[in-house]
């Protein structure tokens, strides 16, 4: 747990409930949290899936990774601490959208298992999906739409998962999409069957 630099500073509680939001929007937040290496396809699956619920009067919103470096987390490298901090900002900003009821759909390579206990832990079990996007490397750096497989075996990118870098492969997942066995509208359907069922459950 980093330690806040912050002094001075008092919750401030308010007067509406997560349970009044939700009555609002008829939907309880989630946060789907995708994870996998470069090129698995966290990214076209998020795409789709959110195009999907949309369709279906779900609110959604997606966080991806790359995006998110262009703005919030500009000023995050790739080591393994810049790494955390990433993911750190990310989760406190996945909270707030589960809180106000939003689904979340989270598309990272959270490369460490710690990285996504962290998640779980700070979402809550109930409304968090652990999502492995899984292909094998060679089928990555077969799409590597950025180039960064390439890059990496030639040395001009240091720290990069799957080569120089860990992926911890998750323990446990609440779902496994193999995308070198099948589409992208075969992922899609499964990821959005997930979520619509867990959203049954919670009702």
């Amino acid at each position: 747990m980093i330690k806040s630099k912050s002094t001075n500073v008092v919750w401030h509680e308010g007067k509406v409930t997560c349970e009044e939001r939700r009555k609002i929007i008829k939907q309880r937040g989630l946060v789907v949290w995708l994870t996998g290496l470069s090129g698995s396809g966290k990214s076209t699956i998020a795409v789709e899936v959110e195009k999907a619920l949309i369709a279906r009067q779900k609110l959604v919103y997606r966080l991806d990774g790359d995006n998110i470096r262009h703005g919030l987390n500009s000023d995050l490298g790739f080591s393994e601490e810049d790494r955390h901090e990433n993911i750190r900002r990310i989760i406190e900003v996945a909270a707030l959208l589960k809180d106000a009821g939003l689904i979340t759909l989270v598309s990272f390579i959270t490369p460490y298992r710690k990285m996504r206990e962290l998640a779980r832990g700070k979402i809550g079990a109930r409304s968090f999906i652990e999502v492995y996007v899984k292909a094998d490397i060679s089928i990555c750096a077969q799409r590597d739409p950025k180039q960064l497989y390439k890059k990496a075996k030639k040395g001009e990118l240091a720290d990069f998962t799957g080569m120089s870098s860990p992926f911890e492969e998750p323990d446990n997942p609440d779902l496994i999409i193999e995308t070198d066995k099948q589409t992208v509208k075969e992922s899609t359907h499964q990821l959005i069957t997930v979520i619509l069922d867990h959203l049954k459950k919670e009702k």
